[in-house]
């Protein structure tokens, strides 16, 4: 499989080959943009966590239950597990897949949610508060959805805006297992809600629908398959149009979170330059430190996007966007 020149090292030469086949495999434009976006040692280095085989990763949901019995349920069944370093909820699991541990009761049961380390952040960035009223924009599948209600005890009021009828009702169902009874699941156009909620709300969630770059595994074309240039450029006009939403049902002061499972400029830096130019918003400070994140892009934008973070794909974590706003 391998000449001798890249058996002589082994562990390098298998990183190469496999970024080279990477770059074949993904789609032409994305690995193009990749590596003008980036240095070739970050463009290498996120073709690597694509090619990974992630870990499988969840969340005690302490609606129900907490973290130190979940640990001791993880010894009796001699499953293997690393805490999250930024976040005591957060588990990783290193012997088990997701589809062995949905056979336990505890699955079943609401005691946990299977998510992706990336995607608990924004929620833990928005930092929402017992008794608060939240808007979630586009709550689909609804892990955001059920961790802002653990956040807030399930105390107050959380509004879950969903588009599509068929991810409205798994919402739901997903809402009614974790018991976050203080989320209403509602079907409808997320840019209408800024206009029948006016400065209603005190923290914001717009997790927007996206590209899903950050979600790219080689060998699997169903993670790429409705990729496209043009595809990203029709993804950041409907991205404006909802952060115009999202503006208007916020209150003046109150706090909102950009996030996307995305690595392109266009849907994140640019979304961002434009709500800091049109809209009365001001971008805040991350306090949460994850190994690796980058700082977001400012050259030929407001230099305060460099307050937003964007993870890198690994073996832990999905490729994500985040940024922490404030309406003034």
């Amino acid at each position: 499989m391998y000449n001798k020149e890249i058996v002589k090292d082994k562990k390098g030469s298998e990183a190469l080959a496999s970024i080279g086949d990477a770059r074949k495999r993904l789609p032409g434009d994305f690995v193009e943009e990749l590596y003008e976006t980036y240095s070739p040692g970050v463009a290498d280095k996120i073709l690597t966590g694509m090619i990974t085989d992630r870990y499988t990763t969840l969340r005690v949901n302490t609606i129900k239950y907490d973290s130190q019995s979940l640990m001791g349920y993880f010894r009796e069944h001699n499953i293997k597990f690393d805490r999250v370093q930024w976040y005591n909820e957060g588990f990783i699991i290193k012997n088990s897949k997701e589809r062995n541990i949905e056979k336990f009761d505890m699955y079943e049961k609401g005691f946990i949610s299977f998510q992706s380390l990336s995607s608990m952040v924004p929620p833990i960035v928005l930092d929402p508060k017992p008794g608060e009223k939240v808007l979630d924009l586009t709550a689909a599948p609804g892990s955001k959805t059920t961790q802002i209600a653990a956040l807030m005890n399930n105390e107050g009021y959380i509004l879950a805006n969903e588009l599509d009828k068929i991810r409205s009702e798994k919402l739901k169902a997903k809402v009614e297992v974790m018991g976050a009874n203080i989320a209403q699941v509602v079907t409808g156009r997320g840019e209408k809600i800024g206009d029948e909620y006016p400065e209603y709300f005190d923290r914001v969630l717009l997790d927007t629908p996206c590209s899903g770059e950050g979600r790219f595994v080689v060998g699997d074309p169903s993670t790429t398959r409705h990729w496209s240039k043009k595809e990203v450029e029709k993804l950041s006009k409907i991205q404006k149009k909802l952060f115009d939403s999202a503006c208007k049902a916020l209150k003046r002061g109150g706090i909102m979170v950009y996030s996307t499972c995305t690595l392109n400029r266009l849907e994140n830096e640019g979304v961002l330059d434009y709500a800091v130019s049109t809209l009365n918003m001001e971008i805040l400070n991350i306090d949460l430190k994850i190994n690796g994140a980058l700082p977001g892009f400012t050259e030929g934008m407001d230099e305060s996007i460099n307050r937003s973070i964007r993870i890198l794909p690994s073996k832990e974590m999905e490729g994500f966007f985040i940024c922490k706003l404030r309406k003034r």
